[in-house]
């Protein structure tokens, strides 16, 4: 990763340029196949500083990647392919033959017409445009049920979870595709395939000489390391960007400018000639130490696929069901006629519409839903003890990771089931009361209606929304005294009121008129 004038390390830390850093000691010792990000496609180059790659203090990192999925039959020839087979320098593109047989885009062809694995990113050459397009297989895309926001794909079902990103340039190039394995082996699973990855890292420091620097005792090497084969070159610069060089021209004598449509006609000694130069490049002192390291590896799935293939999930929460607190696992309340209740906190609304993509609507003075981002609407109740009680049926039927933040406010039974909630699933016959909440917003707006009209400004200074909903009494008293407040309160010492005042002058005035227009909004009976 590049910062300014420097390279720096995942955590945006600088690096120092050691013996550990040039060979690559931490790096390769690490391997994707136990990491959280695995990538499907790398070709990232950082240069520190401005100084030529024929210069000493030039410094530069680079890391290569490239990827095809395998099934098992074809695993054993899978084996065979490296750096040069699946590396950065494939490229996944469609191919139209002659005799009419077509090569899909996602498929990797090992010979001709002989497709053996599937490709997770496909390049786009734009010629006309310029620049080249890296594009996420849309099957993955759509089988994981993302959506793209910015440069990360997000699966909005797990609280708009980042699952892979893109990292690009400063010309809007790619540099890095990249997934979290949890869902790379989710979708490996369903479709039997084994990931291989094979990728390469270089690193280069051009320093005056080895004597006095961090790499005087380094000598030139070849080894297996880590799975892999690693490589250190010393040499001078002179002997890689020097020498001597020499070029041969050739051209034609027969052609005469000043034709309107000359031709050329077969070529021959006669009509061409020919000169030759020679020179000798020098004047590049230093010495360029190089480390390159290449691996293949594996990543296989668990024969799981939860997202995917819709198997059971191994990892869902127990729920506490009777008043001496014995649990029953999720698995068995995932029953729609299991004929139990569970209780919750309070608390857990405010948790969970603090997420991203939940709502809460109100049906009753008591009962409510609350939709989540899996598409589900739970129906709850709030029971005498301003506990949530909920079918456990619908609790068990959500996605793991809401079940988690359910299971983190569920408590021991206290204080019945909400008396609403069982008229409405079980007596079927729903509450003929209203939620406060739906009351109050609309009186609201009425008020904010009236006093606009009235004095010509504003009576709240936000929005009225709804969707933000209080969903318990506390909340909802908290709420109807600011409304009382905003509207009766004296607050002619701010600018707006100040400019009513002009107008209509006395807070009792303005406190009459809310008593009125409350009236109007609510009724003779207050707030219910």
């Amino acid at each position: 990763m590049r910062h300014g004038a420097g390279i720096t390390d995942a955590d945006g830390e600088r690096l120092a340029m050691n013996q550990d850093w040039i060979l690559q000691i931490k790096e390769t010792r690490r391997i994707f196949a136990n990491a959280t990000w695995v990538p499907l496609r790398a070709s990232s180059n950082d240069e520190q500083g401005q100084f030529g790659v024929t210069e000493i203090g030039y410094v530069s990192e680079f890391f290569g990647c490239g990827s095809v999925a395998f099934p098992p039959e074809h695993r054993e020839v899978a084996e065979r392919l490296g750096w040069s087979d699946i590396g950065i320098g494939h490229s996944a593109r469609p191919y139209a033959y002659e005799d009419g047989h077509y090569s899909s885009i996602d498929q990797y062809q090992y010979n001709d017409k002989e497709a053996i694995g599937v490709e997770l990113v496909f390049e786009h050459h734009q010629p006309v445009v310029g620049g080249m397009l890296w594009i996420l297989n849309p099957d993955l895309v759509v089988a994981l049920h993302l959506t793209k926001e910015g440069s990360n794909w997000v699966r909005p079902e797990e609280n708009f979870v980042v699952v892979a990103r893109e990292v690009l340039d400063e010309k809007g190039n790619h540099r890095l595709i990249e997934i979290k394995r949890e869902f790379l082996i989710d979708y490996l699973a369903a479709r039997n395939l084994s990931l291989r990855l094979s990728y390469y890292r270089q690193r280069v420091e051009n320093v005056a000489a080895l004597e006095g620097s961090e790499y005087a005792n380094l000598k030139n090497r070849q080894e297996q390391r880590d799975g892999g084969r690693f490589e250190l070159l010393i040499r001078s610069l002179k002997d890689v960007y020097g020498g001597s060089w020499a070029s041969f021209r050739v051209w034609r004598t027969d052609v005469d400018a000043d034709e309107d449509a000359p031709v050329m006609g077969p070529e021959s000694d006669d009509n061409t000639a020919s000169e030759t130069s020679k020179g000798d490049r020098s004047g590049y002192e230093g010495v360029r130490v190089e480390v390159e390291f290449w691996r293949d590896e594996w990543i296989d799935h668990q024969g799981q696929s939860v997202r995917v293939r819709g198997d059971a999930d191994q990892t869902l929460p127990q729920f506490i069901v009777e008043t001496d607190g014995t649990r029953m696992a999720s698995v068995d309340l995932a029953d729609e006629d299991i004929g139990r209740w569970l209780w919750f906190r309070s608390s857990l609304v405010s948790d969970l519409l603090g997420h991203r993509g939940f709502s809460l609507k109100w049906y009753t003075a008591e009962t409510g839903g609350i939709r989540s981002t899996s598409g589900y609407g739970t129906h709850f109740g709030i029971n005498s003890s301003d506990l949530i009680t909920v079918y456990a049926y619908d609790v068990a039927r959500l996605a793991a990771w809401e079940q988690h933040i359910w299971a983190a406010h569920n408590v021991v039974p206290d204080g019945k089931v909400s008396t609403e909630l069982l008229a409405a699933q079980v007596s079927v016959q729903p509450a003929s009361t209203h939620a406060v909440e739906d009351m109050l917003f609309g009186s609201m707006r009425m008020l904010e209606a009236s006093f606009r009209q009235e004095f010509s400004i504003s009576l709240f200074t936000h929005d009225i929304d709804d969707a933000a909903g209080f969903p318990f009494r506390e909340q909802r008293s908290s709420l109807i005294t600011e409304v009382g407040e905003r509207a009766c309160s004296c607050v002619l010492g701010s600018a707006e009121c100040s400019r009513a005042s002009q107008a209509f002058n006395p807070c009792r005035e303005r406190k009459a008129w809310f008593k009125q227009a409350s009236s109007r909004c609510i009724g003779p009976e207050g707030w219910g």
